[in-house]
């Protein structure tokens, strides 16, 4: 009994494991924890950042760690609250001369001859192959092809030939540039700073501010430390005295930040030509804009840099369990505009990359203190700046590459929570901006969640209710108005849970396939949800997450993404407890191997026969 314990222990946590990797999919930028704790307890106990500012060589011996005061942004006058009242006419303006070069502009940097110049493409030689897969599981980068490229390479410029001749104006705001990282691989941080500083109109780069969260690699501490003396105060370094996610990091990085802009990247940017007055003019005319650079892709293995859209815009959606999506921007959107390469709006971003005014940030209440480590924070942000007041825009003329992990290559840190951490977001996401009507439809993708604790969420909803924020209806009619051509609204389910066999302890489960999508079938169950909790709706569908069971041929089941209308061909029998497939006429049998097939029915047949429960593992 002991030894089945521990297997249920065992399997248990394995589902919850399950439920995290399938929920943050291929969005992830980045993972840290801890568990939730208030703005102002964090600041008056523990805590609190040791910081450095990098300072001449020579001092740097004599420069003794020391803990800042956090300088909290508090209580502004309601009177400059949220709206950029100015007329338009006293607003600066960006201005397009065809043929002049605009006054941003930098001359033309021509390519060096090292290795991954240009942002072409770096390899491994067959002798460096077991050191670059270390790199590989440590980072989730590999490093030994990162570290083979110039701290400060070009990279192409991927911008529209239009671009070169925007004249933006000539005051524009200062930008703190926010670096949030966690036991980062050494030439991806550094070469971020390197790009940023290289790419960057020295004037308008007020510092850049680097929060190391609690990072445990020794080149993160005086290496670095001593490494950035270089930049004569321009960098500053500071750090956690424990993990606090990647959420109440970036708060603390806009804390400590003193330009007017803060402006947030991941910690494994490269950035494109003038990649910063065009974000820093969009919200000098209107300071209620969050300005989105367009993010280009850099490979996690060779690290070649090249555009994921080139001259196609497009915005950032959701569908309706939150994971994040792009699709074209709709036709009504571009013809506000008059040049291909003008901002324009979208409903919400990736999280990663993007600017604020740092006093409008905190205005609208910063990130919401009780999520916990990454994740619905841009959905948070986004919602509350749109209903608010206030808007998103991405500038096409600002781009940036990104490198995109091959895996999370270290853990959640302490978390509170006994749902994934990223769903408990989420949930506090839609409890607070979300109407009645739109949250059923995540807690249809999402019914094992229903009813979890998800802490106070009072502070965000009085600040709704006094800025007189809009409706979420308002948003879908108005802002996001192509989710529901994307994404429809769910039925409601018929049955959910884990479909386990009647005389047995085997339930259906997706049994590793990828994102892709392949076979499915049955395996020991594990009562943790995740892999093995599928819903069947109304009309037809049945789902996990964002992928449906399909047997096109009639016999093997397959699983992969969801077309767009929510429904299909199953429906169970209750009375006989088959899932049928009315197409087909058919009921799914599980085989000897645990293989899934459709069979001709029969109600005899106890492998024909499921039992549906409920899974809450939570409970």
């Amino acid at each position: 009994m002991k030894i089945f314990g521990l297997r249920r222990n065992f399997l248990i946590k394995l589902g919850l494991l399950v439920i995290s990797c399938l929920l943050l999919g291929p969005y992830i930028f980045h993972l840290f924890g801890d568990k939730p704790t208030s703005t102002r307890s964090s600041r008056d106990s523990v805590l609190k950042f040791q910081a450095k500012d990098a300072v001449d060589n020579s001092l740097v011996d004599d420069v003794k760690e020391q803990v800042v005061p956090l300088p909290l942004v508090n209580n502004f006058n309601d009177n400059d609250m949220v709206h950029d009242k100015r007329p338009e006419k006293d607003r600066p303006k960006t201005v397009m001369k065809k043929g002049v070069t605009g006054n941003y502009e930098p001359a033309p940097v021509h390519p060096g001859s090292g290795p991954g110049e240009n942002g072409e493409p770096v390899y491994t030689a067959m002798d460096e192959r077991t050191r670059a897969d270390q790199t590989i599981r440590e980072y989730g980068f590999n490093m030994v092809n990162s570290d083979k490229i110039s701290l400060d390479r070009t990279v192409p410029d991927t911008r529209m030939d239009e671009c070169k001749y925007w004249h933006y104006p000539e005051k524009l705001p200062t930008a703190s540039v926010i670096l949030v990282f966690h036991n980062e691989g050494w030439s991806t941080l550094v070469r971020t700073v390197h790009s940023v500083i290289n790419t960057t109109p020295s004037h308008l780069l007020h510092e850049v501010v680097m929060v190391d969260d609690f990072s445990d690699k020794e080149h993160l501490k005086d290496k670095l430390d001593q490494y950035m003396t270089r930049f004569n105060g321009k960098v500053k370094i500071y750090r956690n005295e424990e993990r606090l996610g990647l959420i109440r990091t970036r708060t603390r990085g806009a804390e400590l930040a003193t330009g007017e802009v803060i402006v947030f990247l991941d910690a494994h940017c490269e950035g494109n030509p003038n990649w910063l007055p065009p974000l820093l003019a969009r919200i000098a005319y209107d300071r209620t804009i969050m300005a989105v650079p367009i993010v280009d892709g850099i490979d996690w293995d060779n690290f070649r840099y090249r555009p994921v859209y080139t001259t196609t815009h497009h915005r950032g959606i959701f569908e309706w369990g939150f994971l994040y999506k792009e699709s074209q921007v709709p036709q009504r959107e571009l013809t506000t505009r008059t040049y291909h390469s003008e901002p324009y709006k979208s409903p919400t971003h990736a999280g990663g990359l993007f600017a604020m005014d740092r006093k409008y940030f905190f205005e609208m209440g910063g990130y919401d203190p009780g999520m916990q480590i990454w994740g619905g924070e841009n959905f948070e942000l986004s919602f509350k700046i749109w209903q608010c007041g206030g808007s998103i825009e991405w500038v096409p003329c600002s781009r940036v590459g990104h490198v995109y992990r091959n895996h999370m290559p270290y853990g959640f840190g302490k978390v509170d929570a006994k749902i994934p951490v990223i769903l408990l977001n989420y949930m506090r996401v839609v409890e607070v901006w979300l109407d009645d009507e739109f949250k059923e439809y995540f807690y249809t993708r999402e019914p094992s969640v229903r009813g979890y604790p998800i802490g106070d969420i009072s502070k965000q909803l009085e600040f709704k209710k006094e800025h007189n924020c809009k409706s979420f209806k308002w948003f879908m009619e108005n802002v996001a108005y192509e989710v529901f051509e994307r994404f429809p609204p769910l039925p409601r389910n018929k049955v959910w849970g884990e479909f386990k066999t009647v005389d047995g302890n085997k339930c259906w489960d997706t049994v590793g396939q990828s994102v892709g999508g392949g076979p499915i079938g049955a395996y020991y169950c594990h009562h943790a949800g995740g892999n093995q909790m599928f819903r069947l709706n109304m009309k037809g569908q049945l789902a996990l997450g964002e992928r449906c069971l399909q047997a096109k041929n009639g016999d093997t089941i397959h699983i992969h993404f969801c077309e767009t209308q929510p429904q299909g061909f199953w429906d169970y029998d209750e009375s006989t407890k088959q899932v049928k497939h009315t197409e087909h006429n058919s009921c799914v049998e599980i085989g000897k191997d645990d293989s899934l097939h459709l069979q001709p029915c029969d109600s005899s047949v106890s492998r024909q026969q499921w039992e549906i429960n409920e899974v809450r593992s939570w409970k």
